[in-house]
């Protein structure tokens, strides 16, 4: 049997928090109440998880997959612990997501070191922490907003992404000028390079794979 690989595929590193509503639960654990989170994860575990910001997004994602040829790969990267990861891929199936099926739960420590092994193209997280870290080891991050409105499905075929130009798909040197000299320094260092491609910002390697 082949061994599965992940090399020819764009591979999305995502939290359960980015992915499903589990904001409740959140809650019991940031009171500090370790056990109580659990055991409320356990209790739950047969409740599949309301979809949360990023659903969307990732169910878009995997439509890109067909049988002759997997072009998305979706993986699990959480600070849960595998209590909570057992729900979480127990929402998955419930939810149409039964492709997901690769999954990391750290059980508090930090996710982000594992998105070099996995050759994560993405990290979706709700822990700016997280995110920040990631973007610092070079990785394309993004932060989600649990508490941010859940997209409609006026375009359920497309997948629409926004992306700036400066700090995200091009270097932030620009902005750096513009920041410390002003305008007028900005204006010259851009018209001094007028011919010269940009240098790659952080997201660059997501649009290239």
């Amino acid at each position: 049997m082949t061994a599965l690989t992940l090399d020819d595929k764009l591979v999305v590193a995502i939290s359960s928090r980015a992915l499903f509503d589990f904001e409740e639960e959140n809650r019991v654990f940031e009171h500090g109440d370790d056990r109580a989170y659990v055991q409320l994860q356990r209790e739950r575990l047969d409740i599949p998880a309301p979809p949360g910001v990023a659903f969307s997004l990732v169910r878009k994602l995997l439509a890109f997959n067909h049988a002759e040829h997997q072009r998305v790969e979706v993986v699990l990267l959480s600070r849960n612990d595998p209590v909570s990861g057992m729900r979480v891929f127990r929402s998955c199936q419930a939810h149409g997501l039964a492709s997901v099926q690769r999954g990391v739960f750290t059980q508090g420590r930090d996710p982000f070191r594992y998105l070099r092994p996995l050759g994560a193209h993405l990290f979706l997280s709700a822990n700016e922490t997280d995110v920040r870290s990631a973007l610092h080891l070079g990785f394309p991050a993004a932060r989600v907003l649990t508490e941010s409105v859940q997209a409609g499905d006026a375009h359920p075929r497309e997948v629409r992404i926004a992306f700036d130009g400066d700090a995200v798909l091009f270097s932030d040197e620009a902005e750096r000028v513009y920041q410390s000299e002003g305008l007028a320094a900005f204006q010259r260092h851009e018209s001094a390079k007028a011919a010269q491609p940009l240098p790659e910002g952080p997201f660059k390697p997501l649009l290239a794979a």
